[in-house]
């Protein structure tokens, strides 16, 4: 173990004045890190780019640099690009939101007030060590009191704004649902987006959301279960993989727009797969039970369901948020685009929701402008497929919901060549053949 506290500024990774080749970074993105790393010399590689083009394009270029770092969108690259920069020693980081993300209830294309950004794996992969882990293994939290003084008013300030990874503006949210008045401890289940990164790489075999709460049933038999479904996943904003009507006969559903803090002052256990939610929930003083393994797992403050070899020391909460909230990530300021600390971003966050959030000074604006007819084009001769916008548009918001119908009519070509589903982008391919 150290002998002095881990450095969080000497450990993180360095990329100013780097030349950094950027990987699965969206458009409306890459304004965001080119302000918040303004000393960075910033390529991005096509959103999609395949191994053969990485290769056939990229590769050499990336060699003939005299200090190159290869960047990546969460966990988004593939086996032989991992390859690549091992076998060239390229450094290759992992860049995620962090765990204060906005005010809105999901990622949107809102400017993220924290960013993670790791050498070694995303902190949600529990298949190898990623530098949280690494901070959470080998830092002597015993000997900083300043920063476990710091993480002590971190928590409370935390608690008492009332503030999660993602917000709401509307302070006019309802109350959390509840079941009719009972006696028995309540448990609840915090559902996830069943397809995402932190389950696919955080949890060693298959599970869903509707495991989970019959686990949480079969476990509890004498208690109310209170399952709260993804709110991306009730909107239809993300896909689910269990219905929740299929669990609907053993707990009671919460589908109300209340915010995950206020329902947690109603509960007595919490189980999840790898949900940050657990950590809010542990913050509380509440016992959580997790089927996965994300970065809070393993250091004795949870029921843990999946076992973890490297993560072998006992730790206190405070010294995890220490790590998680405070030497890990890195903070800003979305409308100056300036960094900030953990304490400043909580101050202007609350104060933002009251008031309401000022314009964004970052510039350029990442708002694509709409593509304009010509004669001959991407568009085809006369801009015919021009013609194919409002019926589509109209088609994309019964799928999916209005901010993407209104962000396929802003730019048709670039909504479908960024889409996550390779058939959406494959039938995009054919709507639009030409970039």
């Amino acid at each position: 173990m150290q002998n002095a506290p881990f450095d969080s500024m000497a450990e993180r990774v360095d990329l100013a004045g780097r030349k950094v080749f950027a990987f699965q970074i969206r458009r409306w993105k890459q304004a965001i890190l080119n302000s918040y790393f303004p000393r960075t010399n910033f390529s991005y590689l096509p959103l999609y780019v395949s191994d053969k083009a990485f290769f056939l394009d990229w590769a050499q270029a990336i060699e003939d640099e005299e200090n190159p770092v290869l960047l990546t969108w969460g966990n988004n690259v593939s086996p032989a690009v991992v390859g690549f920069a091992r076998d060239n020693r390229i450094p290759l980081c992992f860049l995620e939101d962090g765990f204060i993300r906005s005010l809105v209830p999901n990622a949107s294309h809102s400017l993220p007030f924290s960013l993670t950004l790791d050498g070694r794996a995303p902190y949600f992969d529990s298949r190898s060590s990623s530098d949280l882990e690494i901070i959470l293994s080998n830092c002597d939290f015993e000997a900083d009191q300043v920063l476990m003084s710091r993480a002590r008013k971190g928590i409370a300030e935390l608690l008492s704004s009332g503030l999660s990874k993602y917000n709401s503006g509307d302070d006019t949210v309802p109350p959390p649902e509840t079941t009719p008045a009972s006696p028995r401890r309540r448990i609840l289940v915090i559902g996830q987006v069943e397809d995402d990164a932190s389950i696919r790489f955080g949890c060693d075999r298959k599970i869903d959301n509707n495991d989970v709460v019959r686990l949480a049933a079969q476990e509890n038999p004498d208690c109310d279960i209170l399952y709260k479904p993804h709110p991306d996943v009730l909107n239809g904003v993300r896909r689910r993989l269990s219905n929740p009507a299929d669990v609907a006969h053993v707990c009671h559903i919460l589908i109300g727009k209340a915010p995950l803090p206020e329902v947690l002052r109603t509960v007595d256990h919490v189980y999840t797969i790898t949900s940050l939610g657990g950590f809010e929930a542990l913050l509380r003083g509440i016992p959580v039970t997790l089927l996965g393994c994300p970065f809070y797992a393993g250091w004795g403050l949870t029921d843990d369901r999946q076992a973890n070899s490297r993560r072998k020391r006992r730790l206190s909460i405070d010294e995890v948020f220490a790590a998680a909230y405070l030497l890990y990530p890195r903070y800003f300021d979305p409308v100056s685009g300036e960094e900030a600390t953990f304490e400043e971003c909580l101050s202007t966050t609350a104060r933002w929701r009251r008031d309401g959030m000022p314009q964004s000074q970052i510039l350029p604006v990442p708002t694509p402008t709409k593509p304009g007819f010509a004669i001959t084009g991407s568009y085809g001769l006369l801009g015919w497929r021009h013609l194919m916008t409002w019926p589509l548009a109209n088609l994309i918001a019964r799928v999916g919901d209005q901010t993407d119908a209104e962000a396929f009519k802003t730019n048709p070509i670039v909504f479908f060549r960024e889409l996550s589903n390779a058939r959406l982008r494959k039938l995009g391919r054919i709507l639009y053949p030409f970039d």
